[in-house]
């Protein structure tokens, strides 16, 4: 099969295309023949530090395709199924950059007949790291679905970015207000797109003065991409029992949290890594997920907010770079192209 893979950890030209045996599916696991492969900010941030194992790495946790092979233990009913893949290339050497991949059963998700293979591989870890922001609180509810948020406000900073999208469509659909932050018009119109009620330019605009317009005693949730910078923001305006979800550290790796506000609120303040959350927060939000794209409630592309950038399996190293860079949207990789 034709793959991408590195040796060693550098820069993007570390990544070659090249041959490498077919995968088969060990007891638990099935093999997924990829359509698309999704790239995220931590597919290149492992790739330049992370040291490959013997035989080197395929990069990619996220990607969407169709069942070719099961392993013992597998239901073979699922062969020829249409899915979406979670943490393919997390401390396993099969990535979603590579025609087929092999990854245990439970890390694929049925995606049904209608949702397209782009959505199916922008989901995983933007849809499951927004999930888990949007239920730390321990006010809220630990599931997400219609009405679930209803009477409820989260403020979404920088709204425009694959988890702030998410997360905005995510809190839509359990029928939150929603505001989200934007560095300017372009990405303001992106955040609209995706759903928010409310959208602040945080450049323009007192971020504060215009939340607490909306959300006069705090809001409920903080999904939160830099915390360093908007750590003084965020402890004026969450409101009581809410939290800060830290998922990111753009822009700074220290917080620096006013400690007697916080208390009064009873606020918390939670750092999210999707990879190593709670198994059943994890099992929880693949549920949840895959319910609102079922439900046709998320979406993908600039009608939602969130423009496809798609390259073709030769090119990965050029969709790295493009992440790397800060890309407005969503970095796919055509498999089959």
């Amino acid at each position: 099969m034709l793959a991408i893979s590195y040796s060693q950890p550098g820069g993007p030209d570390v990544l070659q295309l090249g041959d490498r045996p077919t995968p088969e599916p060990g007891p638990g696991e099935v093999r997924v023949r990829l359509a698309f492969s999704g790239v995220n900010p931590t597919d290149w941030k492992s790739r330049s530090k992370a040291q490959p194992g013997l035989g080197g790495q395929v990069p990619n946790q996220d990607g969407s395709g169709t069942v070719e092979a099961v392993g013992e233990g597998v239901d073979p009913v699922l062969v020829g199924e249409r899915v979406w893949i979670w943490e393919a290339a997390y401390q396993r050497p099969h990535g979603t950059a590579a025609e087929l991949t092999v990854v245990p059963a439970r890390q694929t998700v049925l995606l049904g007949p209608d949702p397209s293979f782009e959505l199916g591989a922008s989901l995983g870890i933007p849809f499951l790291t927004a999930h888990r922001c949007l239920t730390v609180a321990e006010s809220l509810p630990d599931r997400i679905g219609p009405g679930t948020l209803t009477g409820r406000t989260v403020l979404v900073q920088g709204g425009a970015g694959a988890v702030g999208n998410a997360a905005v469509q995510l809190a839509r659909w359990a029928d939150a207000t929603v505001i989200a932050t934007v560095s300017g018009p372009d990405k303001a119109q992106l955040a609209a797109k995706a759903g928010a009620d409310h959208v602040v330019d945080y450049r323009q605009q007192d971020v504060v003065g215009e939340v607490r317009k909306i959300a006069p005693h705090g809001v409920d949730a903080i999904v939160e991409v830099s915390a360093a910078a908007n750590a003084a923001v965020d402890a004026q305006v969450v409101g009581m029992y809410g939290s800060v979800a830290m998922y990111a550290d753009d822009g700074g790796a220290e917080v620096t949290i006013p400690v007697r506000a916080q208390m009064n609120a009873n606020a918390r303040w939670q750092f999210v890594l999707v990879y190593t959350e709670p198994r059943r927060a994890k099992e929880l939000g693949v549920e949840d997920v895959n319910a609102a794209v079922l439900d046709g409630a998320v979406r993908v592309g600039e009608d939602a907010g969130l423009p496809l950038h798609v390259f073709p399996l030769a090119e990965t190293a050029a969709a790295h770079q493009a992440v790397q860079d800060g890309a407005v949207g969503k970095v796919l990789i055509d498999v089959t192209a």
